[in-house]
């Protein structure tokens, strides 16, 4: 029996063993830490010459380059997420960044303090050296390109930062797990800034600039930094009346239209602005056409009257997006601008340039941010019009418009329009969210919200189609008197509505009136808001100057 049973015993220790083993293979494959070292080119993303870029920690799609013994960053980047003043010329091969009092050029020829270019080009775009955007720019830059694998970390996050130092050495991997490739490591006395804290790993950025996990046994208490900017922004200064503005645009379309301001101007009551729609762009050149008359600034002058001249875009020969794409026309467009400001006396230019596309928009802001600068000089006062904020027009950069423009208008109409579909000219609702949004954007004492001299009168055709056709308030009131329609209050449209069948179709108003502006100057005044603006003068009864005047009480 004995001699039997040590096969057995044999057997089962072997058994013991395989298993031992088994296990022992497992646990060192789990527990026992790798020495695995980390594609660090593949964990960057970069080849070559590219330089990884890190936003706020955040390992950026976007690559910078190093060239010339310095690194680059990418225009389109920079302006995405830094800077968007850097503003690149791409048909005259020049970049410029508009300060409050000056004008900063520079091409691929223009050198830094170091006698390296500031600008790179290559086919793949435009470059600017990370000093200068760092010189113009409220961020903090550790740029680590003397390594093999290079990379930027560049933070405009100016809150407190977690902050540990390393008690002991340990590795720093790509993933939190013993497992995990190795990044770096640390040594007892370094520091890291930890930008995630869990219970045995923490993320951490290091001192030889890469980010990865270590154990969080390894660091020391967590502690809190705020960096401090040593940045001086610019301040943009801004011209403001020392009154709310009541502004009265007055159309005209020859020069015979200065000799109706008399009797248009006598129709009013508390009328501080005028805006003659004097000029309008006839080419891509930046040239156009003037109605600009010296007696009339005069007279308005004489009444008390400041008097803003408006330039349009309006002329089927523009094309926006040409015209303000070239550097050397805006110039002369805004030369020109100045030198008519200077002859007539002006107080300040009202733009009123609609319908340009999302394409146009940067080179319009930057349009904006040029002409602000003799602007501000001169003591002439710059208004810029807009559409009501709408996801298809937020390219007009209202934000911008609020930081170098002195007022920013809202065009608080057209809610619906000719071609469209019948309709208010401007709910109650239409134009308080058309104010909300724009506040979002842009401080109170620069918003203007203007109302409707005017409204629509819509014909649904026999034939199934819908037409419309515009007239002043004094000119509706007589058309639903002559027609004999009824009107009922329409509460949350804040307006009277009114239909007619005719031979034509049926016809339908949601008018203008008193109440309706009432109710709109209510909102003007709920928001605290620079001022209003109306389109048009002429369009109105006299009566109505009672609703518009922002100083009675």
């Amino acid at each position: 029996m004995k001699r039997k049973a040590v096969p057995v015993f044999v057997a089962l220790g072997l058994i013991m063993i395989v298993t031992a083993g088994f296990f022992g293979i497992r646990f060192l494959e789990r527990y026992i830490p790798t020495k695995e070292q980390a594609d660090l080119a593949d964990l960057l993303g970069v080849r070559g010459d590219e330089v990884a870029l890190y936003l706020n920690d955040d390992l950026q799609e976007a690559k910078g380059l190093y060239v010339q013994g310095q690194t680059y960053l990418p225009v389109k980047w920079v302006n995405e997420t830094l800077n968007e003043r850097f503003y690149w010329d791409n048909n005259e091969k020049l970049l410029v960044y508009a300060l409050p009092d000056s004008i900063v050029y520079a091409d691929h020829s223009t050198v830094g303090a170091a006698g390296k270019p500031l600008i790179w080009v290559n086919e793949d775009g435009v470059y600017l050296s990370v000093g200068l955007v760092a010189n113009y720019t409220d961020i903090r830059v550790a740029a680590y390109d003397g390594d093999q694998y290079k990379r930027v970390f560049i933070n405009n996050n100016w809150e407190a930062q977690n902050k540990a130092v390393a008690e002991e050495t340990g590795n720093v991997r790509v993933k939190g797990g013993v497992k995990s490739p190795i990044v770096t490591w640390i040594s007892p006395g370094s520091k890291v800034t930890v930008l995630e804290s869990m219970s045995k790993w923490d993320r951490v950025r290091t001192e030889d600039g890469f980010i990865g996990y270590v154990e969080r046994r390894r660091l020391g208490a967590i502690t809190n930094e705020v960096p401090v900017s040593t940045f001086e922004k610019p301040v943009y200064k801004s011209i403001s009346m020392d009154e709310p503005v009541c502004l009265a645009w007055h159309q005209m379309t020859s020069p015979e239209g200065n000799a109706s301001f008399d009797s248009l101007i006598a129709n009013t009551s508390g009328v501080n602005v005028i805006s003659p729609t004097w000029y309008e762009l006839t080419d891509n050149e930046g040239n156009f056409r003037s109605l600009a008359d010296a007696d009339y600034v005069k007279k308005a002058h004489d009444k008390g009257l400041k008097v803003w001249a408006l330039i349009n875009n309006f002329s089927t020969d523009v094309n926006t997006e040409i015209l303000m794409s070239k550097t050397s026309v805006r110039r002369k467009l805004i030369e020109a601008l100045m030198a008519e400001a200077e002859r007539y006396g002006l107080d300040g230019i009202n733009l009123d340039f609609e319908g340009i596309k999302a394409e146009a928009g940067v080179h319009y802001t930057q349009f904006i941010r040029e002409l602000s600068i003799p602007c501000r000089e001169k003591g002439i006062v710059l208004s810029v019009d807009n559409y009501v904020p709408a996801p298809g027009n937020q390219f007009y950069n209202r934000k911008e418009q609020g930081s170098v423009a002195d007022y920013v208008i809202i065009m608080g109409y057209d809610e619906h329009y000719a071609g469209g579909d019948a309709g208010s000219v401007a709910s109650i609702d239409y134009v308080e969210n058309g104010i909300k949004d724009t506040l979002a954007q842009v401080p109170k004492e620069k918003v203007i919200n203007a109302i409707p001299f005017y409204t629509r009168v819509w014909t649904e055709g026999t034939d199934g189609k819908t037409t419309s056709s515009s007239m002043g308030i004094a000119r509706a009131k007589d058309w639903v008197s002559e027609n004999n329609v009824e009107l009922s209050w329409q509460e949350e449209m804040g307006q009277y509505y009114g239909e007619l069948q005719t031979e034509e179709g049926l016809k339908k108003v949601w008018l203008e009136e008193e109440r309706s502006i009432g109710l709109k100057m209510d909102l003007i005044k709920k928001y605290d808001l620079a001022g209003v603006g109306c389109w048009k003068l002429g369009f109105e009864p006299a009566q109505l100057w009672d609703e518009v005047r922002l100083d009675k009480e």
